[in-house]
Formats: C-alpha cells, structure tokens, sequence
C-alpha cells in the first residue's frame, strides 16, 4: 500500500487548522496598559474583542487608557494620545460574539496609531467626559497681590509722546491695574488719562502732580510700588467710585480689575439752560453716595439731558449716570455724574462690565 507522500500530508493538516479556526473564531482581545501578567490577575481594562479573521483584514476599534502594551500572542500593540484628567476607568466592554468585527463605544475622538503586530491601521477611541469639556472659570485674582519692582529707567514723558519708552511706560501702566486699551507706543489721551488715575491714586501718599503727564516723581513710584493698588470693596462684583481720589474701580470677585480715571460732581451751585425744554434748572453740582445700582442705560451713543449731551450712559440714580465725556479733568468738574473717557465707556460696554442691576458704590473718606 502505497504511503502519502509528505506535501499531501502537510496540505491536509493546514486544512484540518483553518477548518478549526473559522469554527472556532476565538476573539483577540485588544487591552490598555494592565495586561494579564502571568503571575497574577491584572485591574480590569477596557477591551473589545475581535475575531482572529477580522483582525487580519479589518481595523480595530478599541476603547482604552492611553498607553501602550507590550505584544503578546494574543494583543496588539497599540498607542493613543493622553486626555488629562478627562478619562476614567471604565467597565470592561462586554463579550461579542465570533461574528462581530468591533464593539460601539460612546460618543468617542478617534486617533489613529500604527499596529506593531500588523500592517492594518488601529483606531483607538478615548470616551469624551464632562472634565474634558467643562470650561473651569478662572480664579479671582487676590484682593491685594505683589507686583514686581520696575527695573526700567526711562525720562519723562508727556502727551505727544511715542517710541519703546512709551511703551513701556504703558505696559507698566497695565500690569498695575490702571486701564490702556492698546499698548503702541504712542501717548495719547487713553494714557494720559491712565497716567492721571495713577497720579491721583498715589498722589496723597507720595505728593504727585495729577497732569497726566510722566515726570520723574510719577516714572520713580512706578518703578517702586510693589502692591497692586485696588478699591475698599472686597466682595462681589460692582463698580467703585472714589470721590476722594477721582478713580473708579472695576471690581469682579471682590478684587480690582481695572482703575480709571474719573470726575464727579464739582459740589458747586450752578444755573444752567434746560437743553429739553429750553428753562432754566438750578441746583447743587452733587454726586450722592452710597450703595445703587443700574437701573437704565443708553446704548446708542450721545443721550440728550437736561444739563447736556452723555455718551451711553449707566444710571445708577435719578439723572446721575456713568458716562462718557470727552473733558474729564483731574478735579471734580462734573453736575454730578460720574465721567469716564469716550474710550473707557466704549470698553466697558463691549465687555459688559456694567449690565442692569450692577451695584454702583460711590464714597468719600468720611465713609
């Protein structure tokens, strides 16, 4: 009897092998950094099973930690970008049968990674969490924070002004809390009046000229202060009139944000022309204190008064309203309103800094 050759035999063992696996179909099973190690069992991990077959032809879709396995005979290999504090460990997905190529996973972002065990492309999938996509709010700034010295040694400087020494002056200016709406080089009205609100801030303390002009004693306290200056209130968020030094503070989480330069009421009588209908309005030029807040607003540029035209004004009582002016001096000038710079009003309406309802606190040092 004549004995079969070694290729026949050969021929039906592979046969005997592939009839075994496709009945069979065992799953590979595709696991993050915790592989099973062989002394002992390893945390779950999330995997997705796939069958021997499939994984040869199809990519695999696999939700784990990113990290990457060492390959094993039964794992592949594979890498995905980390998301910091937005994944958490999540049950091992459940079975599937021979016949399925990939388990779905929730709402995922793909990435794509090379496999080390094959030529296919691997498509790992990370869970998108709340941590991932919630906005974390940043902190109120201290109520008093250190601000380093100024090692800068520049000459004064005055309105008309411009190049790196203005600059820099402006610059200072900003990260000490007084309002600029750009940092050019160029001193203009908005510097000038930031270099005012300074001047007024710090003029009780170290005796400084409010011109709004950077002389040598201005440019030396710049250089020296090491405390950001900020407003009395310490809760909430509002606005911050100062009638004793004409600045208004911008305050948000009880701290200072911003300082301007101000002017309220000259506390003078007056006789003045009613602009609505033509009389005559007598009164004290008096800008009330204590604790309102905005009840009406003027968005649409100049708003004609009694006593005259206010650039989208805030009013806080009666007719008194923050506004803008294109005159605000360094005394009080005013009937009794509180004046901000066109520009200053503009920011503060763009950033809606003072909405409906905003707390307005106006004061003096008697309170």
């Amino acid at each position: 009897m004549a004995r079969p050759s070694f290729p026949v035999l050969a021929a039906a063992l592979a046969l005997a092998v592939i009839t075994t696996s496709c009945a069979a179909a065992r799953p590979i099973v595709v696991v993050g950094p915790a592989a099973p190690r062989p002394n002992g069992p390893a945390p779950p991990v999330p995997a997705v099973r796939v069958s021997v077959l499939a994984a040869a032809a199809f990519p695999v879709v696999a939700a784990l930690p990113a990290a990457t396995a060492p390959p094993t005979d039964a794992t592949v290999a594979t890498t995905a970008p980390s998301v910091p504090e937005a994944t958490t460990a999540a049950p091992p997905a459940p079975a599937t049968s021979s016949s399925e190529t990939s388990t779905t996973v929730p709402t995922t972002v793909p990435t794509t990674v090379p496999v080390t065990a094959a030529a296919a492309t691997v498509t790992t999938t990370v869970p998108i969490t709340a941590a991932a996509t919630a906005v974390t709010p940043s902190p109120a700034p201290a109520l008093v924070s250190d601000v380093a010295p100024w090692p800068v040694d520049i000459g004064p400087l005055k309105r008309g002004s411009s190049g790196e020494d203005v600059r820099a002056l402006q610059q200072r200016l900003v990260d000490v809390g007084f309002w600029i709406d750009d940092i050019d080089g160029d001193y203009g009205l908005v510097t000038s009046q930031a270099v005012m609100a300074f001047q007024k801030f710090y003029g009780p303390f170290y005796v400084l000229d409010p011109s709004g002009n950077a002389d040598v004693a201005t440019i030396q306290v710049l250089r020296s202060i090491t405390t950001r200056p900020h407003g009395r209130s310490g809760d909430g968020d509002l606005i911050e009139v100062d009638k004793t030094r004409q600045v208004l503070f911008v305050v948000r989480g009880g701290a200072t944000s911003w300082i301007f330069n101000t002017s309220t009421g000259s506390g003078k009588t007056y006789t003045e022309v009613n602009q609505k209908d033509g009389g005559e309005i007598t009164g004290t030029a008096y800008t009330p204190e204590g604790r309102y807040k905005v009840y009406r607003e003027y968005s649409n540029g100049w708003e004609k008064g009694q006593l005259g035209e206010l650039y989208r004004p805030k009013y806080f009582k009666g007719g008194v309203a923050v506004h803008g002016l294109s005159s605000v001096p360094n005394y009080p000038a005013s009937h009794g309103c509180v004046r901000v710079s066109l520009a200053a009003m503009d920011w503060i309406w763009a950033n809606d800094l003072m909405p409906r309802d905003t707390v307005v606190w106006v004061h003096a040092d008697d309170q």
